[in-house]
């Protein structure tokens, strides 16, 4: 049967998709036995939307608003679906495959299609793709859960290719597509990704002006300049929903500018320098792209094989064998090195050399500047530079992360010189020069380190060399860390070789086009898919039934279970702050999200951690429960926090806390501060059951500064939801109320008897209302306008860019038929 000549052409790219359905299952093949991945990240993302979820299952519309986490904070970054992007439904479509294979799939047809917009054969597009979509950052992130993440860099290549496609090729298809894949990258809602992706497109935009005013085509320039407007300005509004409710929570979440004075340097317009820098690449560690073990690969410990942890058992030391890593790089803790391929770390000098075109010094640009600001704390004039000067660049930490940059570059000029290799326009003489550079410099060095391998440092991490650590121990772990560098400095020199015995095979004829991209596919593929399995393997994977039993209530969490009123709890049988187990079925003091509250984050540091600190001494000393719970009274914050049980061992019932003062409560006097420093030292101070520190801002709200209270006066809960609560009040004469609630101004609404009135912010964080006389209904709604605005402005640019792409076909298609 004959193949029709219109369905021809779609062949290869059939093949294409097929190829990497193929590859992406096979890699994660528990899927096909119903298994599903069990990731930490993951994890913490079930927790902390428990509450989301639940609502969302019985309602069938978003609550916007959860108390699950740290008291209470918008569910903009935890789990909001937003409606009026209609592309939302293409991303479900291309997300066919079980999770994380999709993901997989979705970065090499990615690159897959930037390959194809540069000219590059299917075959080679192919290859290039499993080198991209193999990358060793990729599997790791996924292995920790980080999926937004990811699917975020899936969408980077071709989202940039569009852009430059526009420039170079076809500026209203360009501009069509680029909305497409930079609506896509958006809803992806990872902004850290977006923002380094749309940094690299501006680094090109920048070279390719100053190329333009050379080459005397400045008016072609502005005029591509302004058709990509269109995309972004499209691109933005479909996301509008999600764009506006996170900048507006940006105001007041971590990423924002304290209200605090201080003088302390190591604050930002957003987030702290230390905190930005924390997770900052070692200099040295940079070779890492070439070399996997370079610095150990991962913070994992050694194998019962190794010298490590023969000595240790040796001399009676069994317990610290997990405590000694593999990694002895300086960052704190690695999931796995940013290994691009050996291969791919040779073309890429290659590239280099040979290429002529504009796209070299651009590659090469947003290569160094990614990998000089990864390095962070160590570079730190840079650094400073764009914390400073730099829009949005302190909004976000571990600046490791930018070298999704670098891992984007690299295999595309790698594969973009392999295009011209086998296209036949780099001539002899200089692929023989390009070859003996590159080979020289990527050979030379994994060499130098398999034969020389002391010259790479002292193979203890900084930690390790702050101690006095035995003879005996230290020998082993230099001797096993050396043999992780030698190892896979042999590997990747190997590759090396046998990559330019393929092109060299090619160039002297011995070798077909066909074949050499095929062996070359296939060496990438070996190469990345034996380190990926390092850090991703099947013992990933869990049924779901295991997963479902991970979610068992502990006794603690079955006792307080059992308690049908609405109050928090605090875990200290965790890491507070940074675990969201404790969500999954209350209401917590803590949790893990990078950008909670500010305001609470400023509570945390100067009241929540001492009242801990505080609870955990009395229990090493109380020598009865009522010592324990004595300790209590000097807890302000968890008390006005309405915080009424505390784990302290999760098989056990939980410690209760009877000062916890409620839902609501009427106090007597009003402290009214001159500013957040003065407001936030009175937390600690002041007696929140009969007193509540307002900041001046609000004193035209304060009727009076005493509130006398009687004994028949009440305030209580009468309904809760996420988003709405409902209380009755009984007053002698007008209260100040406190609700134990966080302050939230950007949506959060306040009613009297369905009259809306507006509250004030109260004990740095709480919400505060002045109540009249006799019995009322008060209502709290949370009601942002962001999101309600934001999604009619989506649905409406859906709509526009709907009816360009049906123009755009009718045009497309009427043209075509003119022509036949």
């Amino acid at each position: 049967m004959e193949i029709p000549e219109k369905i021809k052409p779609a062949i290869p790219h059939l093949i294409a998709v097929i190829i990497f359905v193929v590859l992406s299952m096979a890699y994660f093949f528990p899927l096909l036995e119903g298994k599903v991945m069990n990731t930490n990240d993951g994890t913490v993302a079930q927790n902390a939307a428990k509450e989301i979820s639940d609502f969302r299952a019985k309602y069938g519309e978003e609550p916007l608003w959860t108390n699950s986490m740290f008291s209470g904070m918008p569910s903009y970054l935890i789990s909001t679906i937003y409606k009026g992007n209609l592309l939302k439904y293409v991303n479900s479509g291309l997300n066919f495959l079980k999770h994380p294979a999709s993901t997989i799939f979705l970065i090499m047809l990615g690159f897959y299609f930037l390959l194809l917009m540069f000219r590059a054969d299917y075959r080679l597009s192919i290859a290039g793709a499993i080198a991209y979509g193999f990358s060793t950052y990729f599997f790791f992130i996924l292995a920790a859960g980080h999926n937004t993440k990811a699917l975020a860099i899936a969408y980077m290549a071709p989202m940039i290719g569009s852009i430059i496609y526009t420039y170079r090729y076809d500026a209203i298809k360009g501009a069509l597509l680029a909305t497409f894949f930079l609506t896509l990258e958006i809803l992806a809602n990872h902004p850290q990704i977006t923002y380094y992706a749309l940094l690299c497109v501006l680094l090109f935009i920048l070279l390719e002006f100053t190329y333009a005013i050379r080459e005397k085509e400045i008016a072609k320039f502005f005029k591509s300049s302004l058709i990509l407007v269109v995309p972004l300005l499209l691109s933005v509004g479909m996301n509008f929903s999600s764009l506006y409710s996170t900048y507006e929570y940006g105001k007041y979440s971590t990423r924002s500018k304290s209200e605090l004075l201080t003088n302390d340097s190591n604050q930002t317009t957003g987030l702290e320098k230390d905190y930005i820098t924390q997770f900052s690449y070692g200099i040295d560690e940079t070779l890492t792209l070439l070399i996997p073990n370079f610095r150990g690969g991962a913070s994992k410990p050694f194998d019962r094989t190794s010298q490590t942890v023969t000595v240790l058992k040796r001399n009676n030391a069994s317990q610290y064998v997990t405590q000694f890593m593999q990694y002895w790089g300086p960052q704190q803790w690695v999931d796995g090195p940013r290994y691009v391929g050996a291969i791919i770390f040779f073309l890429f000098i290659l590239g280099l050399v040979i290429i002529k075109g504009h796209e070299k010094w651009w590659l090469l640009s947003a290569t160094i500047l990614s990998v000089m600001l990864a390095w962070g704390k160590y570079f730190m004039p840079l650094t400073d530079l764009f914390i400073e000067y730099f829009p949005g660049y302190n909004k976000f930490r571990a600046v490791t992360t930018i070298l999704v940059i670098a891992e984007f570059c690299i295999p595309f000029l790698g594969i973009l010189a392999l295009r011209d290799i086998f296209n036949g326009t780099t001539k002899r003489k200089e692929l023989f020069r390009g070859i003996k550079i590159a080979a020289g410099i990527t050979g030379g060095i994994t060499l130098i380190f398999l034969l020389f391998p002391g010259i790479a440092g002292s193979f203890l991490s900084p930690a390790e060399s702050a101690i006095e650590l035995p003879d005996w121990l230290s020998t082993a772990l230099v001797a096993d860390r050396q043999k992780l560098l030698r190892s896979d400095a042999l590997r990747s020199l190997l590759l090396i070789i046998m990559a330019t015995s393929i092109i060299l095979a090619f160039t002297y004829e011995k070798l077909k086009k066909e074949y050499a991209i095929l062996l070359l596919a296939i060496l990438f593929l070996g190469d990345m898919w034996l380190v990926d399995k390092r850090y991703l393997g099947s013992d990933k994977f869990v049924r779901k039934e295991a997963k479902a039993k991970m979610q068992t209530p502990s006794v603690a969490d079955a006792f307080i279970l059992q308690d049908n009123s609405h109050f928090k709890v605090l875990n200290i049988s965790v890491s507070t702050f940074n675990d969201a187990s404790t969500s999954y079925y209350h209401k917590s003091i803590g949790g893990y999200h990078g950008a909670k509250l500010k305001r609470y984050q400023e509570l945390i540091d100067s009241s929540l951690i001492m009242n801990i600190s505080l609870i955990t001494a009395a229990g090493s000393t109380a020598k009865s429960i009522e010592d324990l719970e004595s300790v209590f009274s000097s807890t302000n914050a968890l008390n006005m926090l309405n915080t009424k049980y505390v784990i302290y061992n999760p098989e056990a019932p939980p410690l209760e806390n009877k000062k916890a003062l409620g839902n609501a409560w009427f106090t007597e006097n009003s402290v009214i501060v001159k500013n957040a420093n003065e407001e936030i030292s009175m937390v600690n101070r002041i007696d929140p059951s009969k007193q509540a520190v307002v900041d001046s801002r609000f004193k035209d709200l304060i009727t009076k500064s005493s509130y006398p209270v009687s004994p028949g006066d009440t305030i209580m809960l009468l309904k809760y939801e996420p988003n709405e609560l409902i209380y009755k009040s009984n007053a002698s004469g007008e209260k100040l109320a406190v609700f134990s609630e966080i302050y939230y101004p950007a949506g959060w609404k306040s009613f009297i008897d369905g009259k809306e009135t507006p509250h004030f912010r109260v004990n740095y964080i709480l919400r505060g209302l002045v109540i009249p006389e006799g019995q009322h209904e008060i209502r709290f709604r949370f009601e942002p306008a962001s999101y309600k605005t934001g999604t009619s402005i989506s649905y409406a640019s859906s709509g526009i860019f709907i009816l360009l792409i049906i123009g755009y076909l009718f045009k497309s298609f009427r043209s075509k038929n003119k022509g036949e």
